[in-house]
């Protein structure tokens, strides 16, 4: 599966700031000190739908991750997945009359145009479900081998129990577990489950649903975790320096994955740090498609909206916190936008050196969006009141704000 192509980033005088950012794990701040190749792995889409804001806005933060490394001079290996074969697409497809790949493919596609039309820097591996399923199976067969996986009516279930180090990611306590579980995607009550929360590996083949040949586990398809397990382990090994995903993917997904990995490796931890945003909000409930109270990147597009203005309008907030979409939010991004502009269309400035280093710090400080868009504003506003005599200083803040927060001015 290919990804979407790259914008240029900007090189600036200068060097970054080491990351310090929030570990979930931990629950603190941590500082990333990766080495001359940072590796993250973000969790991609369930493509049955087009991408929506609360998507855009988590993988704005993870970019800015990228951003930051790369202005630290350190290449980057980034990984998405996309679960391109899973319950949600299967029914939507089934509702709508229209074949499964065909609606994956489609919206695969969709969301590869919003992100190169919000300049999110791409994965170097952008694998689908489906295509890992070669690396999947080996992967079960060897839990099984371990004893950490067993049989239910031919579904082959993970034993977390088996893993020692099971729960510290999420740091929830056996009942939220469970509640999580049977909320996001799990089987809790299912009779023959050695413990309630025992995620799915493999998925005996159920009549009209796709399936693929599972070696000594019978035709099937995959379990959700253990999908991004495969492609992580392949294409990052263990000891990968970021983690990242929505909040929402803390538990049961990284909780899940994490023990899968250690127990298949024997090494702990899978990544160094566990990074979540935050969600995002419409009318009072969070965004999601089951309840069908999204806002559409695309449908924003469409209706003329500059994707630089949907970028700020994400930057406006920082990663981790939950927040609401609204008119007046986009409204606020749009004016920024113009201002930012208009500021750095003037033939010179104020000096920008000490700006850079204010978006450098904000971001290196858990990628403190909010107070990088603030020092820019500080810069126009002060452009705009009085000017500088710098001719070098628009063009600095213009490359500045693209490599950094990767909004075209």
């Amino acid at each position: 599966m290919h990804a979407w192509p790259a914008s240029e980033v900007p090189a600036l005088p200068g060097q970054g700031r080491d990351l310090r950012i929030h570990d979930t794990a931990t629950g603190g701040p941590i500082t990333l000190d990766p080495g001359p190749v940072a590796r993250i792995y973000v969790c991609g889409i369930t493509p049955y739908d087009a991408t929506h804001i609360g998507h855009a806005a988590t993988y704005n933060a993870f970019d800015l991750v990228q951003r930051v490394w790369l202005d630290t001079k350190r290449q980057v290996h980034y990984v998405q997945n996309v679960t391109d074969v899973d319950d949600p697409l299967l029914e939507r497809a089934e509702r709508d009359g229209v074949d499964w790949a065909a609606l994956a493919e489609q919206e695969t596609a969709l969301f590869r145009e919003d992100m190169t039309a919000l300049r999110m820097l791409p994965p170097r591996h952008y694998i689908g479900a489906v295509e890992a399923i070669p690396g999947i199976v080996p992967l079960v067969e060897r839990l099984r081998d371990l004893g950490a996986a067993y049989e239910v009516d031919g579904d082959i279930y993970f034993s977390v129990e088996s893993d020692p180090h099971f729960g510290k990611v999420s740091n929830l306590d056996a009942a939220a577990m469970r509640l999580l579980s049977a909320e996001r995607g799990g089987d809790p009550e299912r009779p023959g489950k050695k413990n309630p929360v025992d995620p799915m590996l493999w998925m005996a083949a159920r009549e009209g649903e796709p399936s693929w040949d599972g070696g000594s586990l019978g035709r099937g398809r995959p379990g959700w975790h253990i999908e991004c397990v495969a492609i992580a382990l392949d294409h990052l090994g263990m000891g990968f320096d970021v983690q990242g995903g929505g909040s929402d993917l803390v538990f049961p997904h990284h909780e899940m994955g994490a023990s899968h990995a250690q127990v298949l490796t024997g090494e702990f931890p899978m990544a160094k740090a566990y990074v979540h945003a935050g969600m995002v909000a419409l009318h009072g409930e969070k965004m999601s498609k089951s309840k069908g109270n999204l806002v559409f990147v695309s449908a924003l597009r469409r209706e003329g909206v500059d994707p630089a203005a949907i970028r700020l309008a994400l930057l406006a907030h920082h990663y981790r916190a939950d927040w609401e979409w609204t008119d007046q939010v986009l409204q606020d991004a749009v004016t920024r936008l113009g201002h930012w502009r208009a500021a750095v269309s003037r033939p010179d400035g104020p000096p920008a050196e000490a700006l850079v280093e204010e978006i450098r710090e904000a971001l290196a400080a858990d990628l403190n969006a909010p107070a990088a868009l603030a020092a820019v504003d500080r810069w126009a506003l002060l452009q705009e009141e009085s000017g500088g005599t710098d001719p070098g200083a628009p063009g600095v803040v213009s490359r500045a704000v693209d490599a950094l927060l990767g909004v075209a001015l």
